[in-house]
């Protein structure tokens, strides 16, 4: 069996607050292979994004506590790695697309000359020119129309898709093993999404990177994930390949996120949500952390916490009774 490209165990993520300490990650595992597109969907404040910032260990520390029993890409351990091998690391073998382009984009500093700097400093022995030339290339590859021109302008000069698209070529720009997109289309139209998702299967398709899609958007995972790893109060709640997960979900989380996918088949009038809030993460529940939201909980769940366990081959849920759950 090929060999996970990236590798988790028993992550956790902890922030001291005056109000306590916040339990952001508590325990994930997660495994990307070579070449595949893994969505890691959940509410807000489930810990996707705290997770995926963790592998490149953009946390600062402090305030944040990271603990990991593993946490490796390829053959590096990214808990020892030196600031210096995480700086190679960070936008050369890993590509990132971060959430907001705009804050993420140095506004002093031209689109080309920002892609430019990702390709010489992961590519030395190309010179300022050639670098300048490859990054107009990488704003055309990515649907930026008169490259060259728009390569000169500077990161308010572009609209939100355009920011996006820039963020995407300065993710590919090394032709990366692994892409980590933290919810890409979450601040654009839907016109602009669609777009903006069909380029990151394009980044894909060019690079052959595995890639970790971040997302709360279930229409974004049916269009592009090859698998889905749910979370829900910081934790892995079900695992699966995307079809089966679609047809027939093993977690009651996973059952309340797909009933409140709105449907071109069904007529309504009203969306489904899953009711209550997500928990406190200072004092979350005890036993299993969707139980107060869940409407198959039993006294079990109230008091013993489910590990994440194999159910059927291919998948894993954390449910004392995941075999009822969409039956």
């Amino acid at each position: 069996m090929t060999q996970p490209l990236l590798r988790i165990e028993s992550l956790r993520v902890d922030f001291p607050t005056d109000d306590g300490v916040v339990h952001a990650v508590d325990g994930v595992d997660l495994e990307v292979f070579p070449g595949e597109i893994v969505a890691v969907v959940g509410e807000s404040g489930s810990g996707k994004s705290v997770t995926a910032m963790s592998v490149l260990r953009l946390l600062r520390e402090p305030p944040a506590r990271v603990s990991a029993d593993v946490l490796t890409f390829r053959d590096h351990d990214l808990r020892t790695l030196s600031p210096a091998d995480l700086r190679a690391l960070r936008g050369g073998p890993v590509g990132m697309i971060f959430q907001d382009p705009m804050t993420a984009l140095n506004p002093v500093m031209t689109i080309g000359d920002q892609i430019a700097e990702a390709v010489l400093l992961h590519q030395a022995e190309r010179d300022r020119r050639a670098a300048r030339r490859r990054a107009v290339d990488l704003l055309g590859l990515v649907g930026v129309p008169d490259a060259a021109q728009r390569a000169r302008q500077y990161p308010h000069e572009f609209s939100g898709g355009m920011r996006q698209r820039a963020m995407i070529a300065m993710a590919i720009a090394n032709d990366p093993d692994l892409i980590i997109a933290d919810e890409p289309t979450t601040a654009l139209d839907v016109t602009i999404q669609a777009q903006v998702l069909e380029l990151v299967r394009k980044a894909q398709r060019e690079t052959g990177a595995a890639t970790v899609l971040i997302t709360h958007d279930l229409g974004v995972v049916a269009e592009l994930a090859d698998r889905v790893v749910v979370m829900y109060a910081g934790r892995v709640v079900e695992t699966a390949g995307v079809e089966a997960l679609f047809a027939q979900p093993r977690h009651p989380y996973t059952v309340g996120l797909l009933a409140s996918l709105p449907r071109m088949d069904i007529d309504t009038d009203e969306l489904n949500a899953i009711p209550g809030n997500p928990p406190n993460m200072i004092d979350p529940p005890s036993g299993c952390p969707f139980h107060p939201r869940c409407p198959l909980a039993r006294e079990r769940c109230v008091t013993e916490r489910p590990g994440l366990r194999e159910v059927a081959p291919g998948r894993r849920s954390a449910c004392h009774y995941a075999e009822e759950v969409g039956t």
